[in-house]
């Protein structure tokens, strides 16, 4: 099993990425300003040490009676190997020696005396030289934190521009996949400043106007399709009227009049896809409309209406999506295999602006409830008898139309009888459905 996947927003790594740069150089830099401030100082205290020391030789040279002075000694049994090595070698020289309890190092100068002894001096590194690199290194690491908060700030502000930029990239592109070709992804994100989103923005874009032009296409052809044989496959039903009565011409007329279905809904389908079609409203009692249509179209349908509300809508187009569910209800409703052979009745049930159709049966393939209906896609393992698949395809269209929403959904069976679950459709109409010219009404209210 693999571990969940840790989500992290574009904004917070840029900011850390800065960050943790910024948080490098600047411990770089403050290393070796330390590091040249440090030596620096200890290069001019040797030089110091060194002026103060041949001051003093040549005061000890010639003094009378010869004795060191300013703190000097003759032959200090605490010189440095290392200078002990230079005065050998009959020259001078400084040296610092730092000590392991860490405090401040001792600076050295030492030279050798013609008579062969060795003068020489050391000082503690000064107090002041100290302090200063105290101060040196808190500001160090003040300016340090200082860079990494400034760096995490610049990485925020920068990573929220691309961010938000992306975000409104990537919900265009979610309203593009639902259908929505005429969105730019391009003019979604905005800006002024032009970055590789707006690269993405324009790939988007070109394959939204590709796809776009591919299903106008595909809507023309089968559009133009459909209207070529409307008219052989009335000629087709006319002549079938004209065959002698008998079981092969009951035959002929039912596929006829199958094929004439499927070429009205092919042509159906193609006008709802091409968005021309306007709803015709009128002022309608939902419970009451319903209740009446569907005892016209299945009278053994049971209706319950909880509640009862006016809506504006077409009354056509919504006795058209009750019709198709109804048909679909009735025709995948029956029992799943090993239930009670009793056929339950198709419930209808209307509360407020909502409307449910539930069945009985196996419920909606799991492909229709993940995707929702496509054309010419049933869902049934044996195709014949079963229909086209259209008929939800076009319920879900004329909902759209209505500015409707249609929903799928399955009953649960668990801890119900057999053959208590089921498929729900459930239509919801909105609270303003468009006019007649594509728009929302303007709702004005009496005083």
């Amino acid at each position: 099993m693999k571990p969940p996947a840790l989500r992290t927003g574009v904004r917070w790594k840029i900011a850390v990425a800065i960050a943790a740069v910024g948080a490098l150089i600047a411990v770089t830099l403050s290393l070796v300003v330390h590091n040249s401030a440090r030596v620096s100082m200890l290069d001019n205290a040797r030089e110091v040490q060194m002026e103060r020391l041949l001051f003093a030789q040549r005061m000890y040279e010639s003094s009378k009676p010869k004795e060191p002075r300013f703190g000097t000694k003759i032959n200090d049994p605490m010189l440095p190997p290392q200078l002990d090595q230079l005065m050998r070698d009959k020259r001078r020289g400084t040296y610092v020696q730092e000590h392991s309890h860490g405090g401040p190092p001792d600076v050295w100068a030492a030279v050798p005396l013609a008579n062969g002894d060795v003068l020489s001096l050391h000082i503690p590194f000064a107090d002041r030289s100290a302090t200063i690199m105290k101060d040196l290194d808190r500001a160090l690491i003040i300016g340090s934190v200082s860079v990494v908060f400034g760096g995490c700030a610049l990485g925020v502000l920068i990573g929220g521009q691309l961010s938000r930029r992306l975000r409104k990239a990537a919900a265009a592109a979610g309203r593009v996949a639902q259908g929505n070709t005429d969105v730019r992804v391009r003019d979604a994100i905005g800006g002024v400043v032009r970055d590789e989103t707006d690269e993405l923005a324009r790939a988007v874009d070109a394959l939204t106007d590709a796809l776009h032009e591919r299903i106008e296409a595909e809507r023309r052809v089968t559009a133009d399709i459909a209207h070529e044989l409307r008219t052989p496959v009335t000629g087709l039903l006319t002549a079938a009227e004209l065959l002698p009565p008998g079981r092969p011409t009951e035959l002929v007329r039912d596929r006829a009049q199958a094929m004439r279905t499927l070429v009205e809904d092919v042509l159906e389908v193609a006008r709802l896809d091409s968005a021309s079609e306007r709803a015709e409203l009128q002022e309608i009692a939902l419970g009451e409309f319903v209740e009446r249509r569907v005892r016209a179209l299945d009278p053994e349908a049971v209706v319950h209406v909880v509640h009862e509300s006016w809506v504006s809508t077409d009354p056509r187009r919504l006795e058209r999506i009750l019709g198709n569910l109804l048909a679909n209800a009735a025709k995948h409703g029956k029992p799943p295999a090993g239930a009670d052979e009793r056929r339950l009745p198709v419930e209808v049930t209307v509360e407020g602006r909502v409307v449910r159709v539930r069945d009985h049966g196996p419920g909606f393939p799991e492909a229709l409830l993940r995707e929702g209906p496509s054309r010419f896609r049933t869902g049934a393992s044996d195709r014949a008898g079963q229909g086209h698949g259209l008929g939800l395809t076009i319920a879900a269209g004329q909902a759209r139309v209505l500015g409707a929403r249609l929903t799928f959904r399955n009953a649960a069976p668990e801890g119900t009888p057999a053959g208590a679950g089921g498929a729900i459709a459930v239509l919801w109409l909105p609270d303003h459905a468009p006019t007649n010219t594509g728009s929302f009404p303007m709702i004005k209210f009496a005083d």
